[in-house]
């Protein structure tokens, strides 16, 4: 049985699943969710898919997941990799999988949405107090990586797979520079382009690429 992951092209959170499936070896079905006309918003598609008006969703049997953190962790335990070996290791993943959700990946999918996929032109306000932000957030993990080849330490874990969802996107989509920036990163980032299934998610996932708007 293959699992079943609604999503589309331009979400880095339904990235991180697809990016983990296929580490995994797990097959798995692309269901596409057309999110920028709308599906979400529709009460009927929140009443049957999720409540939330979120992606990605992933079917697994007769369950169906949301939130990107919980279902990489509950893909890490059913299929007994990318976890984390031991309790403190295991903590050590989800401190990083709640500063990704609350600071790293929240910050940076905003700013790039804005600037990309917005149907008005951003406020330099809010993209100037996002960008600061984003300059913390970014150097936190930049010193992180100083001294780990991953998140937590010699080997990928799922902290690896959900902070880089939204890195593997073009440049022009944020406006932000990453490569120059923050050397750290940027060689993490060429690391996890070396872990078997990974791809970018334009090739992964359903939908149309879209030039950046603003």
């Amino acid at each position: 049985m293959s699992y079943r992951l609604h999503g589309f092209c331009q979400s880095g959170n339904t990235f991180k699943v697809a990016f983990l499936l296929n580490a995994l070896k797990q097959p798995w079905e692309a269901v596409f969710v057309d999110f920028l006309n709308g599906m979400t918003r529709d009460a009927a598609w929140r009443e049957q898919t999720n409540a939330m008006g979120e992606v990605p969703v992933l079917e697994d049997g007769e369950r169906r997941l949301t939130q990107s953190g919980v279902i990489l962790m509950h893909l890490a335990r059913r299929h007994g990799d990318f976890g984390g070996q031991g309790e403190e290791e295991q903590q050590e993943v989800l401190r990083w999988l709640l500063f990704d959700n609350h600071k790293f990946t929240s910050y940076f999918a905003t700013y790039r949405f804005m600037k990309a996929f917005a149907p008005v032109a951003p406020d330099p306000a809010v993209m100037a107090w996002l960008r600061g932000r984003l300059d913390n957030s970014f150097g936190i993990v930049d010193k992180q990586l100083a001294d780990h080849a991953f998140m937590i330490g010699d080997a990928p874990t799922i902290a690896d797979f959900s902070m880089c969802g939204y890195l593997f996107y073009p440049v022009e989509e944020s406006g932000y520079e990453v490569a120059t920036r923050f050397p750290n990163i940027a060689a993490w980032l060429e690391r996890l382009r070396q872990i078997p299934g990974w791809a970018s998610p334009y090739d992964v996932l359903p939908g149309e690429r879209l030039p950046p708007r603003w």
